[in-house]
C-alpha cells in the first residue's frame, strides 16, 4: 500500500486532531495514524479553560454544554485559608477525555480527514511515513506523539533545554459537585486538583514530586477539607498515573517536520494550560504549512509557550515552599482583587500594565505580611 496526502499526522490524541482539523479547514488532504483506538484516554484534570474553549471554537470545533460541566472560575484552598476568583471572560468546562476526543474525531471526519487506528508508524524519512503495512508520501509531517515522542526522535529534534517532572494521579468520583469553581487544594507534599464534570461527578488529580506523593488514601490524610467531600463515594473510574513534565526542546521544526502538544514540549499539569497550547499550536502551523515555510510556527511556538512555562515554575514552587505558599495565600485572601489580577493573567486576559502592576503589589503585600 502506498498511499498521498499533504499533511500527515502521527498520533491521534487532542494534539493531533486539531492539527488535521486545523490543516484540513485550509485546504490540504490530511491523514492521522494513531497506534491505539478511540476514544483514547489520557490521566489529566479534564478542565477546558475559557481560552482552550475559544481556541477549539477558532477550529471551527464548538463543544455542547451537554457534553460536560461548566465552572466559572478557580479556587486556592489551604488549611482553613481560601481564595477564589472568576474567569474574566467566559466559564471553564469540565469533560471526560473520551468524550472530549469523540467530540475532535467527529469534526475531523465531517472536514474527510482520514484516520488509521491501529496503525503503527515504524518510521519516517524525507516525505515518506512507513507504517506496518505500506507507506504514505506527505508534504508535511506533524508529530503528535506525545511526550515519549518517537516523531521527535527520528527528526532529530530530541534536543532539550530543560526538563523537571512530577507525578500525577487521577480518579473519579460519583458525588455532586459542592462548588462551581475548580478547586485546587495544597498540602504538604502534593496539590488535589478537582474539576466538576458532571451533574453527579466529579475528576481529582494528584500531583506532586514523586510517586509516594500522589498515593490517594495517604495524600487525602493531609488534605481533611477535600477527604471530607468525598468520604464514601463511589469510583467513577479506575486509579491512572502518569508522569507530568515541564519541557522545553532547542526547536519544533526541522525541514518538513513539525512537532505539536506534549511532543513539542510541554507545562507542568496544574496550570491546566496543556490542551489550549496544542490548540493554539494547531492554529499557528497550519498557517505556517499554508506559506509553505514552517519557520514562523518555531517563532510562534516559542511565544506560546513563554506565559504557561512562567505560571507553572510558580505554582511549583509554591507548592514546595509550604511557608511561603501560607503567606501568598493569606494576602490573596485579604486581597480578592490581586487573586483576580493573577487569575486575568494566567489565563491570557491581561495587558503587560496588569502584569506589572499586579507583581508590584504581589512583593509589596507580600513584604508588608
Amino acid at each position: 500500500m502506498h498511499r498521498n496526502t499533504d499533511v500527515f499526522v502521527v498520533g491521534g490524541g487532542p494534539a493531533g486532531l486539531a492539527a488535521a482539523i486545523a490543516a484540513a479547514r485550509k485546504g490540504f488532504s490530511v491523514t492521522v495514524a494513531d497506534g491505539s483506538a478511540p476514544p483514547i484516554d489520557k490521566p489529566c484534570g479534564e478542565g477546558l479553560m475559557p481560552e482552550a474553549q475559544a481556541a477549539l471554537k477558532s477550529l471551527g470545533v464548538v463543544l455542547p454544554e451537554s457534553a460536560g460541566r461548566k465552572f466559572r472560575g478557580i479556587r486556592f484552598l489551604q488549611n482553613e485559608t481560601e481564595v477564589s476568583a472568576e474567569f474574566p471572560l467566559g466559564q471553564g468546562l469540565g469533560i471526560r477525555r473520551p468524550v472530549l476526543h469523540g467530540l475532535l474525531i467527529e469534526a475531523a471526519e465531517k472536514l474527510g480527514i482520514r484516520l488509521l487506528w491501529k496503525a503503527s508508524v515504524q518510521g519516517i524519512e524525507s516525505g515518506t511515513i512507513h507504517l506496518t503495512e505500506g507507506s504514505v508520501s506527505a508534504r508535511w509531517i506533524i508529530g503528535a506523539d506525545g511526550g515519549a515522542s518517537r516523531v521527535r526522535k527520528w527528526a532529530g529534534l530530541d534536543s532539550t533545554r530543560w526538563r523537571r517532572e512530577r507525578m500525577a494521579s487521577r480518579r473519579h468520583f460519583r458525588v455532586r459537585p459542592w462548588s462551581d469553581y475548580m478547586e485546587i487544594y495544597w498540602g504538604k507534599r502534593a496539590q488535589a486538583y478537582v474539576t466538576p464534570i458532571s451533574a453527579d461527578e466529579v475528576c481529582i488529580v494528584l500531583l506532586g514530586d514523586d510517586a509516594s506523593s500522589v498515593k490517594f488514601d495517604d495524600a487525602l490524610k493531609e488534605l481533611p477539607r477535600l477527604h471530607s467531600r468525598i468520604a464514601g463515594a463511589e469510583l467513577g473510574s479506575r486509579e491512572r498515573g502518569a508522569v507530568t513534565a515541564t519541557h522545553r526542546l532547542s526547536r519544533v521544526v526541522r525541514g518538513n517536520v513539525a512537532l505539536i502538544g506534549d511532543a513539542s514540549g510541554g507545562v507542568d499539569a496544574i496550570t491546566g494550560d496543556g490542551l489550549r497550547l496544542a490548540f493554539r499550536q494547531a492554529a499557528a502551523l497550519a498557517g505556517a504549512m499554508e506559506t509553505g515555510d514552517l519557520r514562523p510556527y518555531q517563532l510562534a511556538h516559542q511565544a506560546l509557550q513563554r506565559r504557561p512555562q512562567t505560571m507553572g515554575r510558580l505554582m511549583v514552587e509554591l507548592g514546595r515552599r509550604q511557608g511561603i505558599r501560607q503567606r501568598v495565600l493569606g494576602v490573596m485572601s485579604r486581597r480578592p482583587a490581586l487573586f483576580e489580577r493573577m487569575l486575568a493573567i494566567h489565563v491570557g486576559r491581561a495587558t503587560s500594565w496588569d502584569i506589572l502592576a499586579a507583581s508590584a503589589q504581589m512583593t509589596w503585600q507580600f513584604l508588608g505580611a
